[in-house]
């Protein structure tokens, strides 16, 4: 199948407590060519390679071939060289679409109009396997049935598949590995702080209440007060959005939106959101100290990861990172591509003009010069409020922000920002060009793709401004999926992808040799997806006893330490 000499279908079960690597149990793979293994146990676990060809000439199958990889790693097996998994190939060739009956294998099934497994058996075979070995003898026989009937459905799944891009395909198996390698790693945490702030939460939360609110006064005890916050709101001259009611907008999208443009309001955004959504016992962390999760890999419409934010450490708060500490002599760093949106935006759109404002050392500074609103020595330092106008009207332009918008993020007057947008279409036409066709492609085709084949489906009443926005987000997911792949295949210990960055750990005698190879395959990353076009990246390191710090939430993890040492002084 697809020119390969075998083609292998498989499935593993296995026992995962939370934080934990996987613990497989059970094997099932069928190579097309006829053959059938089953293995369970001892009989798994003593096996040296995997039973079935994985070479550069065979290609195995699967539904979220990470979860087959991490046992892979688990049982110390060699990964496959060649993986086509289905769900990733179902997402693109679904995503935006509304599915009846979801993305899982059953939904998958359904949607091709084949039969499904019964329901009610997988999810109890599904808790048994949950709950884990010893098995009786006729759990053991009902397990092995119940894997192999999702290598038999799978097999459906295959041949019902229509035009299956096998090269994209391939490639989107192999961050598939990449992931299965990320999660195996999993994150450092400082256990001993975590368990800290775990006995002493609920102290703390009365604590930051009257440290934070002393500034505000809208809490009344744990309770927020929205005619509190109104009138505060009032008095300092913060405009916000209002429901249709009339009523305040409260969640938390609106709270970061307004602490963009007025930090004043960022203090009780936390502290709402500390009170309201941070449960510290759902981090996952295993018994090694290592925090891990699923990555949920094309789980999100611009085929970015969406692992679950309550489970991953860098889905929490900002000051929460800090829990990041690496091991002794171990060091951690964050390798992020410095303006990738911006950089994506220019090399796509061909824009002569953004492009070297990306090539120079501060892209959001050079287009204040082009557009004239700078003199041609200005600097960070002398015209920094212009510089941080102009990355904002540079960022937000990406996805068509209004003047409106631009207005209350910046400060300025609703003619000056209008004024600032003008000056971005005059100074960038060739970008606005582009933008404009990308909306007309997705309207007149109802689709738009990245340069590696990831779909997005347009159905209904789309927002345009998101359709503006997909090519520098989707893009820009391709671009460190690739990363993680080639980084993690030259040796490199990636713990963590994070949205732009990747998290990387080595020993304090390997690390600078790590930082070096990591940054290359994000460069080589750029320039695959671009075409042309390098983006530079940024490294921050810390190495043990520091711990990973994000400067967004250092104030808020001193300020918690603080009633932390005041609360184990019985103060």
């Amino acid at each position: 199948m697809f020119g390969f000499a075998e083609t292998t279908v498989f499935d593993f079960e296995f026992t995962q407590p939370s934080g934990e690597r996987p613990r497989p149990f059970c094997l099932v793979a069928r190579e097309l060519s006829g053959r059938t293994h089953r293995l369970f146990g001892d009989d798994l676990r003593a096996s040296r390679l995997p039973p079935y060809p994985i070479g550069p000439d065979s290609l195995v199958v699967a539904y979220y071939a990470s979860a087959e990889v991490s046992c892979h790693l688990a049982l110390g097996w060699p990964e496959p060289v060649n993986i086509l998994d289905l769900f990733a190939e179902f997402r693109t060739m679904t995503n935006g679409r509304s599915l009846a009956y979801g993305n899982g294998l059953l939904g998958a099934l359904l949607h091709f109009g084949l039969d499904g497994m019964d329901a009610i058996d997988k999810a109890e075979m599904r808790e048994l396997a949950i709950r884990g070995e010893p098995f009786t003898a006729e759990e053991i026989r009902n397990l092995v049935d119940y894997c192999e009937s999702d290598v038999t459905a799978t097999q459906k799944l295959l041949m019902a598949m229509p035009n299956i891009d096998i090269d994209r395909a391939l490639l989107r198996g192999r961050y598939m590995a990449a992931a299965a390698h990320i999660e195996h790693a999993g994150v450092p945490i400082d256990v001993k702080a975590l368990n800290t702030l775990q006995a002493h939460w609920d102290g703390i939360k009365g604590h930051l209440i009257e440290r934070i609110d002393a500034d505000y006064g809208v809490f009344d005890g744990r309770t927020f007060k929205t005619e509190r916050w109104e009138r505060w709101l009032d008095a300092n001259g913060i405009p916000w959005p209002r429901l249709p009611t009339g009523r305040l907008a409260l969640d938390d999208d609106t709270f970061r939106e307004r602490a963009r443009a007025h930090p004043a309001v960022e203090p009780i955004r936390e502290l709402r959101h500390m009170l309201g959504q941070l449960r510290l016992n759902n981090l996952t962390v295993g018994r090694d100290g290592r925090n891990r999760c699923m990555l949920s890999a094309f789980r999100a419409r611009t085929g970015r990861n969406q692992p679950s934010n309550s489970k991953f450490v860098l889905g929490q708060s900002a000051w929460l990172r800090s829990l990041i500490q690496p091991q002794p002599h171990h060091v951690v760093s964050n390798i992020d591509w410095a303006q990738q949106e911006f950089g994506i935006a220019a090399a796509l759109s061909g824009d002569q003009a953004m492009i070297r404002a990306y090539e120079s050392d501060d892209p959001y500074l050079t287009f204040a010069k082009q557009a004239g609103a700078a003199p041609p020595d200005a600097t960070k330092a002398s015209h920094g409020a212009t510089r941080e106008q102009f990355k904002t009207c540079a960022l937000g332009t990406l996805y068509n922000m209004g003047a409106n918008t631009l207005s209350e993020r910046t400060g300025l007057y609703q003619p000056y920002a209008a004024d600032l947008l003008r000056k971005h279409h005059k100074t960038y036409p060739q970008f606005w060009r582009w933008s404009d066709r990308v909306v007309d492609y997705a309207l007149l085709h109802s689709r738009l793709f990245t340069t590696f084949g990831w779909n997005l489906f347009v159905v209904g009443e789309p927002n345009p401004n998101s359709l503006r926005n997909f090519p520098m987000q989707a893009n820009g997911a391709e671009m460190l999926r690739l990363a993680c792949c080639l980084a993690i295949e030259r040796g490199v210990k990636v713990v963590a992808p994070v949205h732009d960055a990747l998290l990387i750990e080595a020993t304090v005698d390997d690390m600078v040799g790590a930082i070096v190879t990591a940054r290359r395959a994000m460069e080589e990353a750029s320039r695959i997806v671009l075409g042309s076009l390098t983006l530079r990246t940024d490294v921050k390191s810390f190495r043990h006893p520091m711990r990973y710090v994000d400067k967004r939430g250092l104030a808020m993890w001193n300020t918690v330490w603080a009633i932390i040492r005041e609360l184990e002084a019985g103060k």
